[in-house]
């Protein structure tokens, strides 16, 4: 029987992380230790941010409610307390869709909220 070697999966082998490593910059593109370490470290920024994504659009939702409430007049933790006490279930990913694509509909929520608070009326919506 004849001997088997293995250049055909080792060459698939290097292949796959060359491949993998194209757009890097020159020996980390081009030879097989660099870019197998270049490859792995991508690999784990890709796992990490895979979840920070989600923190970062959290706090990026966040951020836009903010400046949506205080153009009616209301801080965005009171309108958070107001919608529980109103019990109006809305996430913060649709309020955020809400303040920014529909302003008059986010001011009717802001009221609603603001009833639920018992807090004064505010002044007329500021115009930009």
């Amino acid at each position: 029987m004849p001997r088997a070697k293995s250049v055909v999966p080792g060459k698939a082998r290097k292949k796959k992380i060359l491949d993998a490593s194209k757009g890097a910059f020159h020996g980390r593109r081009k030879l097989l230790r660099s870019a197998k370490e270049n490859v792995l470290r991508g690999l784990q920024y890709a796992y990490r941010d895979r979840r920070q994504r989600k923190r970062h659009m959290r706090s990026l939702w966040i951020l836009r409610i903010n400046a949506a409430s205080r153009h009616f007049g209301m801080s965005y933790n009171r309108l958070i307390q107001g919608l529980r006490l109103a019990n109006i279930e809305i996430d913060r990913k649709i309020l955020s869709d809400l303040a920014v694509n529909d302003l008059a509909g986010f001011g009717g929520i802001v009221e609603s909220a603001r009833k639920h608070l018992e807090m004064p009326a505010a002044p007329a919506a500021r115009k930009e």
